[in-house]
């Protein structure tokens, strides 16, 4: 059983930033793909960033350039750092890790950004 567990999400100004954390827990053998997605109200989830175990990563366009995504392999611990955040940014962000086919999901962080 694999748990994830994000921290960090709050309310914020246009312009503002944020870090977000997840730490992974459980039966873990080995540092594993992880990612950020995000929902907002009436809205499908969607791929915020990705990294893979070797440091690869990949973001949305919408974020590109203001979001970075890093890990902690030793700490099994993705973060989030969001910086000149927009108030399309609002949404909930859920922290996902992938081992081998099966796909885990943390309970989600809350996001405002105020205009």
């Amino acid at each position: 059983q694999v748990q994830l567990v994000e921290s960090g999400g709050g309310l914020v100004q246009t312009g503002g930033s944020l870090r977000l954390s997840c730490a992974a827990s459980g039966t873990i053998f080995r540092a594993n793909p992880m990612g950020w997605y995000r929902q907002a109200p009436g809205k499908q989830r969607e791929l915020v960033a990705r990294i893979t175990t070797g440091g690869s990563t990949n973001y949305a366009d919408s974020v590109k350039g203001r979001f970075t995504i890093s890990r902690d392999n030793a700490k099994n611990t993705v973060y989030l750092q969001m910086n000149s955040l927009k108030p399309e940014d609002t949404a909930v962000y859920y922290c996902n890790m992938q081992i081998s086919s099966n796909e885990y999901w943390g309970q989600g962080t809350q996001v405002t950004v105020s205009s």
